[in-house]
């Protein structure tokens, strides 16, 4: 039998001659039916507040699980994109390094071009320097003949003694020249 504070009040007992005082009896279970009263209420309110409280709780786990789910999801796309980054920092020095690798090459090809251009320009420039040297030797033979030619006019003419003798320093025409 579930007893309640109603339940309580309202119990009936059999009388019998030599019983209990019925008044004192009444007043107990009054006390004991207010009592009871009492921890029914609260025993109510602790259900609730226990029901609430699983509520809040089965709330609560239901979010841990999902903070935990997201906390999962974002360790496994941050070490995703941590390993994109790697792999495009490798991808990136890879091509930092072939194209300084190319330039390098490219610069060799380009230095060896030019010692190769200069040491043709130096080649040619002994061949002009030579070829020059040459002319002007030419032209000064050029000139002295003239000159004497011109002397022995001028003797024939005038009878003076002179010196036809022109002295050409090649060297140093080449070096004015240059």
């Amino acid at each position: 039998m579930i007893f309640t504070p109603d339940s309580i009040k309202k119990q009936e007992f059999n009388k019998s001659l030599r019983g209990f005082d019925k008044e004192e009896v009444h007043a107990f279970l009054e006390k004991l039916s207010v009592e009871f009263e009492t921890l029914f209420t609260e025993n109510e309110a602790i259900k609730k507040e226990l029901e609430e409280t699983k509520q809040q709780l089965e709330m609560f786990l239901e979010i841990e699980n999902k903070i935990q789910q997201t906390l999962i999801d974002t360790e496994i796309k941050s070490n995703q994109k941590i390993e994109e980054a790697h792999n495009k920092a490798g991808e990136i020095l890879r091509l930092a390094q072939e194209k300084s690798t190319e330039l390098l090459q490219k610069s060799r090809e380009e230095a060896d071009r030019l010692k190769s251009a200069v040491i043709n320009l130096r080649e040619e420039k002994e061949i002009l320097i030579t070829k020059l040297k040459t002319v002007i030797n030419y032209q000064s033979h050029l000139l002295e003949m003239k000159v004497e030619d011109a002397g022995e006019e001028i003797k024939e003419k005038k009878r003076v003694e002179s010196s036809s003798g022109v002295e050409v320093d090649v060297n140093d025409i080449v070096q004015k020249l240059l």
